[in-house]
């Protein structure tokens, strides 16, 4: 289903606030992890997942409107934490969609840094702009047995070893 739907869908139902945390509760304990990726919107569905979550990666493109959203959301995080959420953490900043040879990833990187050092951690693990994740998406397989020997691909599997070591 497209997000953009279930986004619409969940603003017409009661209570729909709480709707994931609803689903998710029975779920908790037969997981490690439950992972909700949503679109890069303040929405009813990122709302939701918000108030479902115990931690948040923050996904960014090291791009400047992507760079102006961040502090957006942060804030929205903060206010969920302190309305909805009080577990709700940031985990850290992730980069995405990056291409580290040209300058402009470069300035972002060294911004996210200068702005964020000793507040929120930004992950070591770097995803690379490629192909390959556009097209799994595109044929709607994952990544992982799409292209597993992808760049990116092999950027989650370093970036699930990060936040699985922190668990340890």
């Amino acid at each position: 289903m497209m997000l953009s739907v279930v986004d619409s869908k969940l603003r017409m139902e009661m209570g729909s606030g709480k709707m994931l945390t609803d689903i998710l509760e029975p779920l908790r304990g037969l997981y490690d992890y439950i992972i909700v990726d949503t679109c890069p919107s303040l929405g009813t569905l990122t709302i939701n997942a918000l108030t479902a979550a115990d931690e948040v990666i923050i996904a960014v493109n090291p791009q400047l409107l992507a760079m102006m959203g961040l502090q957006d959301f942060i804030r929205t995080v903060k206010k969920v934490r302190s309305r909805l959420n009080d577990r709700l953490q940031i985990a850290g900043i992730l980069l995405t969609m990056c291409d580290v040879r040209t300058n402009l990833y470069k300035v972002i990187t060294e911004q996210l840094t200068d702005t964020f050092d000793g507040q929120i951690r930004i992950f070591k693990s770097i995803i690379p702009n490629t192909v390959k994740v556009g097209e799994s998406i595109y044929y709607s397989e994952p990544l992982l047995e799409y292209a597993p020997e992808n760049k990116a691909c092999k950027a989650y599997q370093n970036l699930a070893e990060e936040v699985d070591g922190d668990e340890s």
